[in-house]
């Protein structure tokens, strides 16, 4: 049975897209009408990435981790910049804990995973019976796992 939380439709990214955390590559920060269809308009910053097709309402709290993360308050700067997106589950919102999006750095030589995965690619220039040394083509098929 699905969560309830993928029930619910958003033109923008939610705290369970960011389930693992996401690597991101900031393309630009724009107002959007975020109200709901039918309400009067309602206009929010929001910063576009690259990986996602979907923007993220920009808040103040990740407005200045980002800051802090380019070395600019000016998001004209941020663009191009990398950040993580990660579900924060002690987000809190009117008082109550809810979870919501947080951004950090990329850690250095542990990137999280890319929001767009890459297709798998063969090493090409590592030999089979160097990854394999203890199967040989001979007991492999005797034993049935080559045909």
């Amino acid at each position: 049975m699905p969560n309830i939380s993928v029930l619910k439709e958003s033109n923008f990214i939610k705290k369970e897209d960011c389930e693992p955390p996401i690597l991101v590559t900031i393309e630009r920060v724009a107002q959007e009408n975020v109200a709901k269809e039918g309400a009067p308009q309602e206009l929010k910053w929001c910063i576009h990435f690259r990986e996602v097709d979907k923007p993220m309402v920009l808040n103040s709290t990740n407005g200045q981790i980002i800051a802090q993360i380019t070395g600019s308050p000016e998001t004209d700067n941020w663009t191009g910049k990398q950040v993580v997106l990660y579900h924060d589950p002690s987000v809190s919102f009117g008082g109550k804990l809810v979870g919501g999006i947080r951004c950090r750095a990329p850690r250095a030589g542990t990137p999280a995973r890319p929001a767009a995965q890459p297709a798998m690619q063969a090493e090409p220039d590592v030999p089979f019976s160097f990854i394999l040394p203890w199967l040989s083509i001979g007991s492999a098929a005797a034993s049935g796992i080559i045909a």
